[in-house]
Order: C-alpha cells, then structure tokens, then sequence
C-alpha cells in the first residue's frame, strides 16, 4: 500500500465535505486531559533513515536473543526448530499475499491449504472436526467457554487452578460482556494436579469445565475421570493444550473425552516472535456441536465437472452478514501462522511429530534428573512431558534475573504469572525442547549451583 500525504488544500476539502470547523473538532469526544497538548517529551521529531538505523541496532544489542542463550523458557511459547523449507514456502506469493477467502472460487489454494489444516489439528487433538484457525490460543479457550454456554444453556464456568493465568484473565475480562459466572482457583502446588478438587465444583449448573494438558507445572491431568464427571453433571469438558508437541505422545485430548479441544499452535511452524503473532486452534469431538462453533470451516467438494474443490462450508463470523448471530468476533485465523503450522506438519508427519515429542522428553529427563542432583533444588513432579516446575529455595524470580546476566534463560518464575499468590516465591518452570543441548542442560546446571550456593 502506498502512502499518499495530504495537502493543506486536500484536508480543508475534507472538513468542509464534514462540516467540522478545524481538525481538532473530530477529537471532541477524548478527554482533554487524554490528549497531547505538544511533541511527547524526549521524542525526537526526526531523524535521517541512516541514524534511526543505527539507533535502532543499538537498542537491538540490549536483547538476549533465544538463539545466543543456553534457553529454557516456556510457560505457553516454546522454541522449537522451524525448518528453513517452512519460510521458504510460506514466502511464496501466491501465499504471501493470499487474504481471507470471501471469493472461494478464486482462493483453492488458500482453501486447500485450511482443509488440510483442519485435517491435521483434528488428527493432532482426536476431535470430528477443526475449524481453519483462530486468533491465539488464550482468545481460542474463551471462545470454547462461550461455546459451552450455547451448547448448555449454563453460565457457571468452571477454571481449573492450573490453567495458564493468562489464559483465565482472558476468559473472566470476556465474561464481563456475557454475564457468566467464572468460578476460579488458584493452582495446588504439588507433584499432581488436584483432579479431585476440581471435580467437587462441578455443580448441576456448570456449563464446561476448563483444564490445560499438559498443565501451567507441567504436569498431566487425568482428563478421562474429570470427563466422565463434567458429563455426569450435563456440563462439557474443555481441554486446552499450549504445547501441540506434546500430544506426539500423550493420549489426544478427544480420545479421553474432551468436548471441545483449544490451544496455541505457535510450538509448530511459528518463531517466538517476540509474544505474536501466534495461531489458535479450535476442535469439536461431536459433529452434532459443529454449527456452534466459532469461525469458518472449510470443505471439500466436486464441481460440476466432477473435479476436486473446496469451498467455505459454514461461515458463522460476524463478517459473512451474520452481524449479530455470529458465534464470533475474535476469530480472525492467523492465515499465515496457518500455513506455517501446516506446512511444518506436513514435513514432519505422524513418525516425525512421534519422534520429536520423544527426543522433547528425553531432554527434558535429562534435565529434570541432572537439577534435582543440586543441594536445595527439587523437582515437583512426578510426571511431566517437556516442561517441570523446580522448587530453588530461593527467590525464583532474583535467580532468573541473575542468570540472565550470566547469558542463560533458566525458565520463568511462579511468581510472575501469579504475582499475588503466596508461596511461589521459589518455584521456576523450565522447559526443555529440541533445541535444547546436553551442554546447555549443564550451562544452567552449573550457573544455578553456583547462585545457589
């Protein structure tokens, strides 16, 4: 798109076209004391093009980058290795430069490429069917929350405490707009979930319970026995997975029972990036719930020549004349994170993202085994798949800022997704991926033997 300045003579056309006496008049509704009154103090006005670069390369050698570090941070965004064939085909421009299909009969390879997405994340989650991709997979789970809603008729949500707080803040700022009911909790520190506490608050008004696998500690839940309650209950059971690797090898979420089936795809085919943009994922056990779902879902068809072609078979956003029955409005579908993911799972197949979840969980023995074996330092849990929770007996948070000094990630602090929870002060997450070397594994041993010491 090019930019096209306006001339002083072209902006009064527009306000006399308006009626608005000067520019200001069209921010009559802000707040006088919410606008600039002048330049924003220590902005420059300008610059050449050569010295914002520079300035800018300097602002850049601040960063740590993942790559430079000894790396074991997670929490809901883990590094993993993109192949170079996935940029180079999602750089393509008739790719590139694809845009939602509101034409299907001249978007099959944009069609195609979502059929074949849907394919493979329903595969990956053992649902019926997917939709062709949401936002994130932070709005994704409140979209399945809200969905849960129109299934049951209910408004009572029921949030595992082990839910990435993240993930729950979105659910409860949503809820405000839809009366719902959240009820919360905070996660049990220990070396399993507490599935029996979350199934003593599913009550005959509970419309979904809502459980991460694996959880925010890395631990996994028995989604089977928390399934079979919330159906007792009448209430349907919503899984949400932040890291798709892992279901290379635990049982999919939709063969133990889930109903609805969420998460982010950013672990395959998409970079850190510094937070986005990612990939939500969104799936149905029961083709019964397919017309309550949010999004678009696309389809395949013959033509009336009898040739192979797809098509846009529900359309249920707001922007297909829908307006105000629209199951959505956050379902914007990440096309391109999409495509990515679609191609890295392609290149990978079922053997390929069996044998990377494996070699996920080899290092992240390893790893487990080779911290625990440092004074003070143990491991919570009993179980996990590529991500565990430390316990330093120390500040978390204090080591992690030290060690970053010493160039390595160790992980993120308890504390810091849960600021106002007492008692994580010296819990760590690590995860531990592909990527992840034995010598790096002994980097952060060492560097944490020594903070500890």
């Amino acid at each position: 798109m090019r930019y096209l300045p306006l001339t002083d003579t072209d902006r009064s056309a527009m306000l006399d076209t308006i009626g608005a006496p000067d520019i200001d008049a069209l921010f009559a509704d802000v707040p006088e004391e919410a606008r600039l009154s002048g330049p924003i103090e220590g902005l420059p006005m300008h610059a050449s093009e050569m010295a914002v670069e520079k300035h800018m390369r300097r602002l850049s050698k601040k960063n740590l980058a993942a790559a430079d570090a000894a790396f074991f941070l997670g929490a809901g965004a883990y590094r993993h290795h993109v192949p170079a064939s996935v940029d180079h085909i999602i750089q393509r421009g008739e790719f590139l430069t694809a845009y939602t299909p509101y034409q299907p009969e001249i978007a099959q390879g944009t069609l195609q490429m979502l059929f074949e997405f849907q394919s493979q994340v329903a595969r990956l989650y053992g649902c019926a069917v997917a939709n062709a991709s949401m936002y994130d997979g932070s709005t994704a789970c409140w979209e399945a929350v809200a969905m849960a809603g129109r299934v049951t008729r209910r408004k009572r949500v029921v949030l595992s405490g082990a839910l990435h707080p993240h993930y729950a803040e979105v659910v409860r700022t949503m809820a405000k707009f839809t009366d719902d009911e959240i009820a919360g909790a905070l996660p049990a520190i220990q070396s399993q979930p507490d599935n029996s506490g979350l199934i003593a608050r599913i009550d005959d008004q509970t419309s979904c319970v809502v459980v991460q696998y694996p959880d925010i500690l890395g631990r996994i839940p028995d989604l089977g026995a928390i399934a079979e309650a919330a159906h007792a209950k009448g209430a349907l059971l919503i899984a949400v997975n932040t890291e798709p690797v892992a279901l290379g090898a635990i049982t999919s979420p939709g063969e133990l029972g889930a109903d609805i089936v969420v998460g982010e795809g950013q672990s395959i085919g998409v970079g850190l990036q510094f937070g986005g943009p990612y990939l939500g994922l969104f799936a149905v056990r029961d083709p019964k719930h397919v017309r309550q779902m949010p999004g678009r879902l696309c389809g395949e068809t013959r033509d009336a020549e009898g040739k192979r072609g797809f098509v846009l078979t529900l359309s249920t956003r707001e922007q297909h004349i829908r307006r105000e029955k629209a199951t959505s409005n956050i379902c914007t579908n990440s096309g391109l994170c999409a495509l990515a993911f679609t191609v890295h799972m392609t290149l990978l197949g079922e053997k390929g993202i069996r044998q990377l979840a494996m070699e996920n969980h080899r290092l992240a023995c390893l790893a487990a085994d080779r911290l625990a074996r440092i004074p003070g330092v143990t491991v919570l849990n009993d179980s996990f798949f590529n991500e565990f929770t430390l316990r330093l007996g120390a500040d978390a948070r204090t080591v992690v800022r030290n060690l970053a000094d010493k160039g390595v990630l160790a992980g993120v602090s308890l504390a810091r997704l849960y600021p106002h929870h007492d008692g994580l002060d010296d819990s760590l997450l690590v995860a531990v991926t592909e990527t992840t070397s034995e010598e790096d594994i002994e980097t952060l041993a060492v560097a944490l033997e020594g903070e500890l010491a």
